[in-house]
C-alpha cells in the first residue's frame, strides 16, 4: 500500500486543480454513500452544531475535496494564493514577535502555513514549525514528513519532544501553527464544550497562547469555487474573543473552542464534520505498549 501510494500521489501532483476538486466531490460523496459509520458521525456533529440547509449537504463533497487537493499542495506546483488580514502578520514580525497560528479542520487548512512560508518564512526568515499527527504506516508517514518539510516551514509531530520543538519557535519569535479542535493525546488536553457537546481539547494551544510577547492569530484558508485557488484569512484574538484566555487551563480550552465555533460559522460548509472530534483520546506514543 505504502508503494503505491508512494508512486500515485506525486502523479496526482500534476494534476489540475479544478480536476481534483471535481474528483474529490465526487469522492466526499462517495465515501458518505459507502460508510454507515461516518455517515452518522457526519450527520450527529451537523446536528449538535445546528447545521442545515445547502451548507451541511455541501459539506458531504467539500470534505472529498479537502483529499483530493493535498497532492497538488504537497508536491505540485504553486496555486493562487489570496490573503485577507496579512497586515495583521507584517505588525507581529516587525515586533519581532513570536506568532501563534490557530487553525480549525475548515477550508483548506494545509495552504496556511505553506502560504506563509512562502510569502513570510523565507523572505522574511521567520519559519512557521506546524504540529502534525505521524501516521501509523511507516511508509505514509515519510511522504507527509517530506511534504511538510520545505523552505521556510518545519513540522512537529504529537508528541513531547514536538511541543517542546514549538515553544522553542516561539521563543526565537518565529511562527507555529497547530489545529486546535484536533483531538490531542491522553493526558495532554481537558474535556470543554464544543457547539454543546464535550469534547477532548488541547490545553497545548493556550499554554503557548500565553508565553510572553505571542501574538495569536486566527487564521484559515478558504476554498475558492471551481479550482481558482484559496484565500488565508488572518485575524487577531482580540478580534474574535473579547476576552483574553484564562489562566484556568479547562476555561481556556473552552476559550479556544468557542473561537474556532465563529470561525467555522463563517463558513460552515468547508469544515471537516466527519472528523472524530467527541472521540476517545488515545495515549500518548511513549505510553503504548
Amino acid at each position: 500500500m505504502d508503494r503505491w501510494l508512494g508512486l500515485l500521489l506525486p502523479r496526482l501532483a500534476r494534476w489540475p486543480l479544478p480536476l481534483l476538486h471535481a474528483l474529490g466531490w465526487l469522492g466526499g460523496w462517495g465515501v458518505w454513500l459507502a460508510s454507515p459509520t461516518y455517515r452518522r458521525r457526519w450527520g450527529e456533529h451537523t446536528r449538535q452544531a445546528g447545521l442545515r440547509g445547502w451548507g451541511r449537504w455541501a459539506s458531504i463533497g467539500a470534505a472529498g475535496q479537502q483529499v483530493a487537493e493535498l497532492p497538488r499542495l504537497w508536491w505540485g506546483p504553486p496555486v493562487r494564493v489570496g490573503w485577507d488580514g496579512a497586515a495583521h502578520i507584517e505588525a507581529a514580525l516587525a515586533q519581532r514577535r513570536g506568532v501563534l497560528f490557530l487553525t480549525p479542520h475548515l477550508g483548506c487548512f494545509e495552504i496556511t502555513p505553506r502560504a506563509y512560508a512562502e510569502r513570510f518564512g523565507v523572505p522574511r526568515g521567520a519559519p512557521i514549525t506546524v504540529l502534525y499527527r505521524p501516521s501509523r504506516h511507516a511508509g505514509l508517514n515519510g511522504l507527509l514528513r517530506q511534504a511538510r518539510q520545505r523552505p521556510g516551514m518545519a513540522a512537529a509531530p504529537t508528541t513531547l519532544a514536538g511541543v517542546r520543538q514549538l515553544m522553542q519557535a516561539l521563543r526565537r519569535g518565529e511562527a507555529v501553527g497547530l489545529l486546535p479542535d484536533q483531538v490531542p493525546p491522553e493526558g495532554l488536553g481537558v474535556w470543554a464544550p464544543f457547539f454543546g457537546r464535550p469534547a477532548y481539547t488541547m490545553t497545548l494551544a493556550a499554554r503557548l497562547a500565553q508565553q510572553p510577547g505571542v501574538q495569536v492569530l486566527l487564521a484559515w484558508g478558504q476554498r475558492l469555487p471551481w479550482g481558482r485557488g484559496y484565500v488565508v484569512h488572518v485575524q487577531p484574538w482580540e478580534q474574535v474573543m473579547a476576552e483574553p484566555l484564562a489562566p484556568d487551563p479547562a476555561q481556556a480550552a473552552a476559550q479556544v473552542n468557542r473561537a474556532m465555533e465563529r470561525l467555522i460559522a463563517r463558513c460552515p460548509q468547508q469544515y471537516l464534520w466527519g472528523y472524530a472530534r467527541y472521540k476517545t483520546p488515545r495515549p500518548l506514543p511513549s505510553q503504548a505498549g
